[in-house]
């Protein structure tokens, strides 16, 4: 075993870039506990209009190159230029969008790290050309990677990487956690007085918020009074928009636009149940945030969100694609409160599993094994 490891890890964003998400918070959960502990943790990352091209987050040392869309060529530029006499130990390649093949231009060992991979679910991500060519990049992964340890977040997206033909016996699956310290019940109970659903995340087509604001629509049909609050940016907002006009439930939907974090936790304690149902996702940590908070949900039982909703016991798991029966899952819990609560207390209950320590007790274990596997003895 080797204390005090080089590590980079190449991902596309940092947590302070504009477009970050869960594999950012990710990232610097884990890897910010790894520099904690005393392992030399750079990042190579994408950058944005007017970004620092270096900075120093989480003790993590963060190097920026090119942008969103041309991370590609410009981050084994810059790794070339700047970064290959650092003598690491491990390259970790967290693969989030799509594959940066660190195997072919990393001079050391390559950790491969997965979220989750879109498969035919790009088509409903982004404009048709570039989710082509994130479909088309996808497709070399299992022969890149064939000699790579690889870590991967659920057991579902562990399944996808054996199913496209990456070896089922080098994939570890390592889940994410969640700050439950941070994310706890609301100290008195405080809900909303109207009953309240809340979406937390990207405007995305492969969120499926569309299918959240057409359940709205049919609980108003039947008389049940909600209010959908919606927090997130994305090119599907003005979309979104016009379908709520189209629904006639405008008054009904509230975008929030960009939440803060402390905006979260308040929304995420005093909602009265939470919704997600994306068509896929590597675990949803948004599930498991609300959970935390004593929050139930109502989830797309799809891959990865499966993971993070234990069906009738933390929430409810329903059909994806189907607004009827997302809608009758969100009334059944708004119409019998004593069911809501019990599901509420049992979904803290179960966030405690999943701690940020325990993900780095975990990635630190596997990436010493690795580094010890190659070290020559």
């Amino acid at each position: 075993m080797k204390s005090g490891l080089r590590i980079l890890v190449v991902n596309w964003l940092d947590r302070e870039n504009p477009q970050s998400g869960g594999a950012e918070t990710h990232l610097h959960e884990v890897f910010g506990r790894l520099a904690a502990r005393g392992h030399e943790v750079t990042a190579l990352v994408s950058g944005w209009a007017g970004c620092s091209s270096r900075a120093q987050l989480d003790g993590i040392q963060v190097h920026r190159a090119g942008r969103r869309h041309t991370f590609s060529l410009a981050g084994p530029r810059y790794y070339r230029r700047h970064l290959s006499g650092m003598a690491f130990d491990i390259v970790v390649e967290d693969l989030n969008k799509v594959p940066l093949f660190t195997p072919w231009w990393a001079d050391a060992p390559v950790v491969l790290l997965c979220h989750h991979l879109f498969g035919t679910t790009a088509f409903h991500a982004g404009p048709a050309p570039l989710a082509a060519a994130t479909w088309l990049l996808e497709r070399p992964i299992p022969r890149v990677f064939r000699d790579v340890p690889t870590i991967a977040v659920s057991e579902s997206t562990r399944a996808d990487l054996a199913e496209r033909g990456l070896p089922a016996g080098q994939i570890e699956v390592v889940t994410n956690g969640i700050d439950v310290r941070r994310f706890t019940p609301e100290p008195a109970g405080r809900r909303f007085d109207r009953p309240t659903i809340l979406y937390l995340g990207r405007l995305k087509r492969y969120k499926r918020v569309d299918l959240v604001i057409e359940a709205v629509a049919r609980l108003g049909e039947a008389g049940t009074d909600v209010e959908l609050l919606v927090g997130g940016t994305g090119d599907q907002a003005e979309e979104l928009h016009d379908l709520a006009g189209l629904l006639d439930v405008a008054d009904r939907v509230r975008f929030l636009g960009y939440v803060s974090e402390d905006d979260k936790l308040e929304l995420m304690r005093t909602a009265w149940i939470h919704v997600l149902v994306s068509e896929k996702e590597g675990w949803g940590i948004s599930n498991l945030e609300a959970a935390a908070c004593g929050t139930p949900s109502v989830a797309a039982d799809a891959p990865g969100l499966r993971e993070s909703v234990v069906d009738g016991v933390t929430g409810l798991l329903v059909p994806p694609d189907d607004p009827d029966a997302l809608a009758a899952a969100m009334r059944s819990l708004i119409e019998d409160p004593a069911r809501r609560d019990a599901m509420g207390r049992e979904a803290r209950r179960f966030s405690e599993r999943f701690t940020w320590d325990a993900a780095a007790d975990a990635f630190e274990d596997v990436l010493n094994r690795v580094v010890g596997a190659a070290t020559p003895r």
